[in-house]
């Protein structure tokens, strides 16, 4: 979800889908028509815009386990880095410990 000047592309994507459904629902009320029209209207505009929310939380969803993922391996990869510097350190302070004390 990249940013550019100040709007995420979720919150962009959900303008436009919001956007349409009050665009959607102003024009069902304005056209001439039957009631029953009008509510077959309706129920076809909330099937559309429940399968449009369902697809944009998975997309959502499906972004948020990527960045986690990512997240966790950029984790793995410093944890690993970190405990390899200590072992080193801890390598070199024995060496130098047993040096120190064949000197004395």
């Amino acid at each position: 979800m990249r940013e550019e000047n100040g709007f995420t592309t979720s919150s962009i994507l959900l303008a436009f889908i919001i956007g349409g459904v009050v665009g959607a629902g102003l024009s069902m009320f304005m056209a001439p028509g039957s009631g029953r029209e009008t509510r077959d209207k309706i129920k076809d505009i909330v099937g559309d815009v429940k399968e449009k929310a369902t697809d944009y939380a998975g997309e959502v969803k499906e972004k948020v386990t990527s960045v986690v993922e990512q997240g966790k391996e950029f984790i793995d990869e410093k944890k690993s880095l970190i405990s390899t510097a200590i072992d080193a350190g801890k390598d070199a302070y024995e060496k130098e410990k047993e040096r120190l004390s064949t000197e004395v």
